[in-house]
């Protein structure tokens, strides 16, 4: 990830637009940020933040509201608050903009109103060379951003933004701190419910085996509830011996009597099933008796009624034989209709269109309008000729006007070159002048730039020397001092050692014990031990007296190499200074610097000169060019109109005799396009009448003979007797229903069986009711009792399955439990064989810290000169446990120490080396997207000049890779030693950005 561009209005301290061009900025692999305490240094991180996430980091939210907290009080009203980046990931550039939400004021009236947050991503297509629109949906970029990056906004600000504070507390923090801090980095959580479910799945199956005897014992109530009497349960108690063997053999004696049952009940359903059946095959024949019975009761009524009906079915009958001879009729009738109606039409027609033609056509036929459409249609064809003279014509004129165009705009190109070319050669002279005063101070600049170094080093050399003096006298003194010290500790020690020696024997003495044997000589009697005798010392206090003169000797030996160290400093500064004052070569590395920098600006402006010269030269040629060709296409255009006025001439006298008494040529061709027109229509519609007259003609002939034909007098007749589709319909439905009622009540009569259920007595449907409702109850009562005893059979089968099932199911069940339970007690680290009392997730994250720590290790040991190197401990902690404790190994003493010992200075580089690291492992967990951009925050201040020295090469060599640092602070001697910064400024209208040394 690469950042290019980012701009801000109106945001944090911000009231105005500000730009940062971070392509500048990155340009020199190293840059400053820095600016006055609360001037917005880290605003500029927050803006990079906000518009990659939509929201800053967590500590700077603020507590009015994203929107509210976002905007600067400096912003004008009317001005918006807005954040847009520009970077590049994934190979892909992008341009992120982000407006929070904003209360604005309302354009009419008072008060304000809320306006929504907007998002806008956008990439360049490098194809096309433009930017195309992607999204402007807050999720969706969300989503997109946070994929292409891999990381969330807490990763992004722990590994970009690498904020010291945070890891510096992360030097000194407890392993429960850390576990945090990695957890969130590191997503764990997947570890963290590994130990979740295996405690969850012990305490189910701990459950399931607790449970399973009680649930034997309440199977086995179930099955002598099914078996009534027929069971006798023991009486044990859930989890004594014996308790499944004695459910099972009752469950045994319980099946076998309920199958007797079931055997009695299947013999009680069979005979009533039998009684159901007869009694259900006499009700059927009395129900049939009864329906037949019925059935010629019915039909001899619809024989009387249809005999009533009779005579209004043979009218039905004639109406329809009329209607029928009257179809063969109906399409004559429709071609005469339609005949007599497009006739009509046609007629219409005629007489529209010869209103509309002179009185001299009043009696013309089709053929007499036909030829006189075509002779006016051939005078409009001779126009064309007239109509391409007018066209050219008007061009004629747009051709003469460009050329008076061209004339006026050639003069006034030759009035300016003139101008220009009187001046030039006091131009050039001056030009050249430039030129030559650039050279000679680029010249002194390369002179001076040889001269600057050296002064730099031996004026740096100087100030080490001045510093190393004062160092070498406090580092004598402190020499001094460890020795005396050292003096004494030993004295010490051996007073307290000969003070034991004196007092030995009382102290073996004190041991003795009757009947035991003598360290010393092996007596087993103690007839007289020795006695203490007043001021003895015991071993314990000989040996602190030893370690204390021990640790005093370890820190003179240290005060001498000190001493040393900064005596080899000051022999090798003052080699190199010399004896001049410091003082003196300050004010000749500034005049030096003055010198330099004066000349510098000089030689800057060479290439300006150089290229106005040289845009001056080409101005005078092409000025020249112009000159020339003005005079050559004022020549050409003298013959040119000439021709124009000849050819004009020309074209107008043949449009005056093509216009005749017209205005125009157009209205002349107008006048003959209506004219053809007119008699073209009047024409077809006179053929067209003459047609039509001639078909109606026919169709009334074949209408009069069809008539006669189906035996009608007139076409009237035939028209009257026509019956239209509803009518047509309605008439057959009559006809059919009463023939098929006729055929159907003649049908019904002739069945044998219904004439002869006639000729009987009635049925008698309640007895028979009667007597199948009693066999159709014994035999629900039967079989309720065979059902009850199927189910009894079934219920102690199927309990007695699952009860044989559970007493199985006990022992693989129990050992599954003993397995979980280890398992879940050695991933949560309550396990004896956990020595460590670790955690799972505990274990994941110390194989990162220590992935963490190897990474940290390469650049520690560069910025401590090969001193400290930090390791990842899983020792444990007091009762505590183990797994993320982190040390650091001092090489000078070969001791490992808690990183909570660490000076300020140096908890600063171990700090900074951890960000750098950590960022470099979250990377690779990320997916390993390349971070180009990088920002340290702070922290500085507490280093010394040689070790600044050495975190800024650190720094600087991550250049190596195509990767840019911004270091954010505001000490001093950084603005010295970076060239490449970016100044926030801040003011009573807001703070403002300035970028310096870049470009």
């Amino acid at each position: 990830m690469r950042l290019h561009r980012l701009t801000v209005t109106a945001f944090g301290p911000f009231g105005s637009t500000q730009t940062v061009d971070f392509d500048e900025l990155s340009a020199a692999g190293l840059f400053l940020l820095h600016g006055p305490t609360g001037a917005g240094k880290t605003s500029v991180l927050d803006a990079v933040c906000y518009a990659l996430y939509g929201s800053v980091p967590g500590a700077r939210q603020g507590g009015g509201g994203q929107g509210t907290s976002l905007r600067s009080d400096h912003a004008a009203p009317a001005t918006r608050t807005e954040v847009a980046l520009e970077l590049t990931v994934a190979g892909r550039r992008l341009e992120l903009t982000r407006q929070p939400p904003w209360e604005r004021p309302k354009k009419r009236g008072t008060g304000t109103t809320l306006d929504k947050a907007q998002t806008w991503l956008r990439e360049y297509d490098t194809t096309a060379g433009t930017w195309k629109d992607l999204s402007r949906s807050h999720q969706e970029i969300g989503e997109e951003i946070t994929q292409l990056l891999g990381m969330s906004r807490e990763q992004f600000c722990q590994v970009v933004l690498l904020p010291q504070g945070d890891f510096a507390r992360f030097l000194r923090a407890d392993a429960e701190a850390r576990g945090k801090l990695l957890g969130r980095l590191f997503d764990t959580r997947r570890f963290a419910d590994v130990e979740k479910r295996l405690a969850e799945r012990r305490r189910a199956t701990e459950a399931q085996v607790r449970d399973g005897d009680a649930a034997l014992l309440a199977d086995a109530h179930r099955m002598q509830q099914a078996a009534g009497d027929a069971m006798r349960l023991p009486d044990l108690a859930p989890g004594e011996p014996g308790l499944a063997e004695a459910v099972l053999d009752a469950a045994a004696v319980a099946r076998s009597t309920a199958r007797e049952q079931l055997t009695v009940a299947e013999c009680t359903l069979a005979a009533a099933e039998s009684a159901q059946a007869s009694a259900a095959r006499a009700l059927d024949d009395v129900r049939e008796l009864a329906r037949l019975q019925r059935r010629c009761t019915e039909a001899r009524e619809r024989a009387a009624h249809l005999e009533e009906g009779a005579g209004a079915y043979r009218e039905a009958q004639a109406l329809m034989e009329r209607a029928r001879k009257a179809e063969a009729v109906a399409p004559a009738l429709d071609l005469r209709e339609s005949a007599e109606a497009e006739h009509r039409r046609a007629a219409d027609a005629e007489a529209r269109a010869r209103a509309l033609l002179p009185e001299t056509y009043a009696d013309a036929g089709a053929a007499g309008l036909a030829a006189a459409a075509r002779r006016a249609a051939e005078e409009l064809g001779g126009l064309d000729s007239a109509r391409r003279a007018e066209r050219r014509l008007a061009e004629l004129l747009d051709e003469r006007a460009g050329l008076d165009r061209q004339e006026r705009a050639d003069a006034d190109v030759l009035q300016e070159a003139e101008a220009w070319l009187d001046g030039w050669e006091e131009t050039r002279t001056a030009l050249q002048a430039r030129v030559d005063s650039a050279q000679q101070a680029a010249a002194l600049a390369e002179q001076l730039a040889v001269r600057r170094e050296p002064a730099r080093q031996r004026l740096k050399a100087a100030r080490l020397r001045d510093q190393l003096t004062g160092d070498t006298d406090r580092a004598v003194e402190r020499a001094r001092t460890a020795r005396e010290k050292v003096l004494r500790a030993q004295q010490h020690w051996l007073d307290l050692k000969e003070q034991r020696l004196t007092g030995i024997a009382a102290e073996l003495a004190a041991h003795l014990t009757d009947g035991e044997p003598c360290a010393v000589c092996g007596a087993t009697e103690h007839p007289a031990p020795a006695r203490k005798v007043a001021g003895h010392v015991d071993r314990e206090a000989e040996e602190h007296a030893l370690a204390a003169y021990q640790d005093a000797d370890e820190q003179r030996a240290e005060a001498e190499r000190n001493l040393g160290v900064v005596r080899e400093s000051l022999a090798a500064a003052t080699a190199e200074a010399g004896d001049t004052p410091t003082e003196r070569l300050a004010r000749e590395a500034e005049e030096l610097e003055e010198q330099y920098a004066q000349a510098r600006r000089g030689a800057a402006e060479l290439h300006a000169a150089r290229e106005r010269l040289r845009q001056a030269g080409q101005e005078h040629e092409r000025r020249v060019a112009a000159r020339q060709e003005a005079a050559v296409r004022s020549a050409a255009r003298v013959g040119h109109r000439e021709r124009l006025e000849s050819e004009r001439a020309a074209l107008e006298e043949e449009l005056d005799r093509a216009r005749g008494a017209l205005d125009s040529v157009a209205a002349r061709a107008a006048q003959l396009e209506r004219r053809t027109a007119l008699l073209t229509d009047a024409a077809d519609a006179a053929r067209a009448a003459e047609d039509t007259a001639q078909r109606l003609k026919d169709a009334d002939a074949r209408l009069a003979d069809a008539a006669f034909r189906a035996g009608f007098d007139t076409p009237r007749d035939a028209a009257a007797a026509l019956l239209d589709n509803a009518a047509h319909r309605e008439l057959q439905r009559r006809l059919d229903a009463w023939q098929n009622e006729e055929a159907a009540v003649r049908a019904v009569l002739a069945e044998a069986d219904t004439a002869a259920a006639a000729r009987q007595r009635p049925a008698d449907l309640t007895s028979a009711q009667l007597a199948a409702d009693t066999a159709a109850r014994r035999l629900r009562e039967a079989a309720s009792a065979h059902d009850a005893a199927v189910r009894r059979c079934a219920e102690l089968d199927r309990l007695s399955a699952r009860a044989t099932a559970s007493v199985r199911r006990l022992a693989p069940l129990r050992e599954e439990y003993d397995r979980v339970a280890r398992m879940a007690g050695l991933t949560a680290g309550t396990s004896a064989d956990n020595e460590r009392r670790m955690r799972l997730e505990s274990y994941v994250l110390a194989a990162r810290l220590e992935q963490v720590a190897a990474a940290a290790t390469v650049r520690l040991r560069r910025m401590s000169s090969g001193r400290y190197t930090l390791v990842h401990s899983d020792d444990r902690t007091g009762r505590g446990r183990s797994g993320l404790g982190l040390h650091v190994v001092d090489a000078w003493t070969g001791r490992e120490r808690d990183t909570a010992t660490l000076s300020g200075g140096e908890t600063f580089f171990a700090s900074l080396a951890l960000a750098l690291g950590l960022a470099d492992v979250v990377t690779d967990e990320a997916g390993g997207v390349r971070l180009d951009t990088l920002f340290i925050d702070e922290g500085f201040g507490s280093l010394d000049d040689q070790t600044l020295d050495e975190v800024l090469d650190v720094l600087d060599s991550l250049r190596e890779r195509d990767r840019s640092v911004g270091i954010v602070s505001h000490v001093p001697d950084l603005r010295r030693r970076i060239h490449a910064q970016l100044e926030v400024v801040k003011g009573r209208s807001g703070s403002v950005l300035r970028q310096r040394g870049v470009g």
